[in-house]
């Protein structure tokens, strides 16, 4: 069995209007833009997507809108990570019974969790829904990191779960993720969170990412995969470098959702640039220090 997801995926931002309301309109240009730019499929309402910020029944219109509208012409990941097991299971469902290709769980980020509990709250959502299941790692932010003897005891029990997303400052980690699992099962899919975790991640064994620049920048991380993919590793290489930049945008506002609708509107497209509470729309200096950061990594013309 092939690897499922691969390549270059964006988690892509969810468009609101100025007064917090869904944009369909917006959502259509941002979904037609990635998809023009050969991006390898569509993650919605993960971290980059403000679920946390949004009511599970958003959550659930959101994901209807976006799986319809796309239409089968990519895959389609819904997130659907919550605090609570039986939210997870119900989130998941539904994205499924609208035809998701597949869900993406963040384990639960309140409690840290035992083991045993971090495992058994995986195994009940994997026995609960039939589709294709990928884990998410982002310790920074649950506050715990996934072990990969844990993720490969999940694999062993249940072949639905088809990949990680790897969204931990660590190459160690990631080398681990791939050698512990991806080793013993070559389809699992392992893909590299960070924008600049995305090179290593490749050149370790692993399958692609999910990162946010590709929402303003896609044919950085694109023409990097396709350049690895192909050989032409130092193409790759000077791709990978302008990638290493890219950080040093999500360090102008926390948490860094507004910086990549900024950035998009800079770079691609005309979009509104609304965040849900508590995160907030940047301010003009701040405005101004993205432009700054745009036109030194080449994304944008100098002045």
């Amino acid at each position: 069995m092939p690897v499922k997801f691969k390549g270059v995926i964006p988690p892509v931002s969810i468009m609101f209007d100025q007064q917090g309301k869904f944009d369909p309109g917006s959502m259509e240009k941002v979904i037609d833009f990635l998809i023009d730019s050969n991006v390898d499929g569509l993650f919605f309402l993960g971290s980059g997507g403000e679920f946390t910020q949004l009511s599970s029944t958003e959550r659930k219109e959101i994901a209807e809108f976006v799986i319809q509208y796309v239409d089968k012409r990519l895959p389609i990941l819904i997130g659907t990570g919550s605090t609570n097991t039986r939210e997870v299971i119900e989130l998941s469902r539904h994205a499924f019974n609208q035809n998701a290709d597949g869900v993406v769980v963040i384990n639960p980020y309140y409690w840290e969790l035992s083991e045993e509990n971090l495992y058994l709250h995986y195994h009940e959502i994997a026995n609960a829904v039939e589709g294709p299941i990928l884990l998410y790692n982002f310790p920074a932010l649950t506050g715990q990191s996934i072990p990969p003897h844990v993720v490969l005891r999940l694999v062993k029990k249940h072949e639905h779960i088809v990949g990680i997303k790897e969204t931990i400052d660590s190459t160690a980690h990631i080398r681990d993720m791939i050698t512990t699992v991806k080793a013993e099962y070559p389809d699992f899919s392992v893909l590299a969170g960070f924008d600049d975790h995305l090179f290593n991640t490749l050149a370790l064994g692993g399958d692609g990412a999910i990162s946010a620049s590709v929402n303003f920048a896609p044919q950085l991380s694109v023409d990097l995969y396709q350049a690895f993919r192909t050989g032409n590793y130092k193409t790759a290489m000077e791709l990978h470098q302008k990638l290493a930049q890219i950080p040093t945008l999500y360090q102008l506002e926390i948490p860094f959702i507004s910086v990549i609708k900024e950035a998009t509107k800079m770079c691609s497209l005309d979009i509104p640039t609304y965040v849900q509470p508590p995160a907030r729309m940047v301010s003009e200096k701040k405005r101004e220090q993205i432009r700054n950061v745009l036109r030194q990594i080449g994304l944008i013309e100098k002045r």
